[in-house]
C-alpha cells in the first residue's frame, strides 16, 4: 500500500485508551511496518506519532503541506502508475503484498516465478522494445 500524509496528520493506535486492542490486523500490520518497538510503543501507550515521525517510520511514503498538494500530487503519482503495464503493475502488486505472509525463500521463489513469467508478456515485450528504441513505453 502506498500511503501519503499531510504535514498536520496524526497516526496511533489509540484502542488501548479504550480497553481493547488494535483489531482488523492492526497489531500484526505495524509491527511489519515500523518494528517491534515502535509498534508495542504506540500499542501500549495510545500515543500518536505526527507526519514525519510516520515517514521516517516508514509508515508513509510521501509527506505533503497540505490538502490540495497531496490531492494534486496524488493524481500526478496515480497518472504515472497508470502509464505502466497493467500486467507487470499486477505482478509488482502481488508480490510486494505477499512479502508480509510469506518466509523470504517463499517470497523469493514467488518473486522469481512472476519475473520469469513477465517475459511472455505484452508488457515485457513493448517496455523493452520502447528502452532500446528511446522512446516512451505505450503499454495497452
Amino acid at each position: 500500500m502506498i500511503l501519503w500524509s499531510v504535514q498536520n496528520a496524526k497516526f496511533g493506535q489509540p484502542e488501548i485508551n479504550l480497553g481493547i486492542i488494535p483489531g482488523a490486523g492492526g497489531t500484526q500490520r505495524l509491527t511489519r511496518m515500523i518494528g517491534k518497538s515502535k509498534s508495542m510503543y504506540m500499542s501500549l501507550t495510545g500515543d500518536f506519532m505526527d507526519a514525519n515521525e510516520a515517514y521516517t517510520s516508514g509508515l508513509v511514503a510521501k509527506v505533503y503541506e497540505d490538502y490540495d498538494e497531496l490531492i494534486k500530487e496524488s493524481i500526478q503519482m496515480a497518472n504515472k502508475i497508470a502509464s505502466k503495464g497493467p500486467t507487470s503493475l499486477r505482478a509488482a502488486k502481488e508480490a510486494i503484498n505477499a512479502a508480509d505472509e510469506l518466509s523470504l525463500q517463499e517470497g523469493l521463489r514467488l518473486e522469481r516465478r512472476l519475473f520469469h513469467s513477465m517475459f511472455a508478456t505484452d508488457d515485457q515485450k513493448e517496455g523493452m522494445t520502447a528502452f532500446a528504441e528511446k522512446r516512451p513505453a505505450n503499454f495497452k
